[in-house]
């Protein structure tokens, strides 16, 4: 009878030396469960984040490009006007562009029709130089919103 009560008491021993080591393992295995899933939803979160941050930074620079795109088509309208306004007399150059032409224009034997074309080349030139620092401005205010843009991010 004291071998049957040794032989149940090593199983029992046994037994609950298996579950106590189940049981730890498990517990094991589920602690480095949630911390790998806290660590996903951290990630998620980040990944999230980043990409909120990435579309609003694309949004507001195609906005930054759709203003310099109108800008841009609307440059060649500026310069034309800046042409028909010194054509008709509404603007007048400074006297620096002026005394360009000055010496051909008041030349004795230079004749009425090249003192007239003279003329118009000007004006064309003058609208010429308006575009080009039109175009420039453009440029560079669409350049500085992007710089803007990324600082401020």
């Amino acid at each position: 009878m004291n071998r049957v009560y040794a032989a149940a008491a090593a199983l029992l021993v046994g037994l609950s030396f298996w579950a106590g080591w189940e049981w730890r393992d498990r517990s094991a295995d589920l602690a480095q469960s949630r911390q790998a899933t806290k660590q996903a939803q951290a990630e998620t979160k980040a990944v999230e984040t980043a990409r909120s941050a990435e579309h609003q930074q694309a949004d507001t620079l195609a906005t930054i490009g759709e203003t310099h795109e109108q800008a841009r088509a609307a440059a060649p309208a500026v310069a034309d006007a800046v042409v028909a306004d010194l054509r008709a007399g509404n603007l007048r150059l400074r006297d620096g562009w002026a005394s360009c032409e000055t010496q051909r224009l008041s030349d004795a034997s230079t004749a009425a029709r090249e003192r007239d074309a003279a003329a118009e080349r000007r004006a064309e030139f003058a609208g010429a130089v308006v575009r080009a620092g039109r175009d420039a401005d453009d440029q560079l205010a669409a350049c500085q919103a992007v710089i803007r843009a990324y600082v401020a991010q």
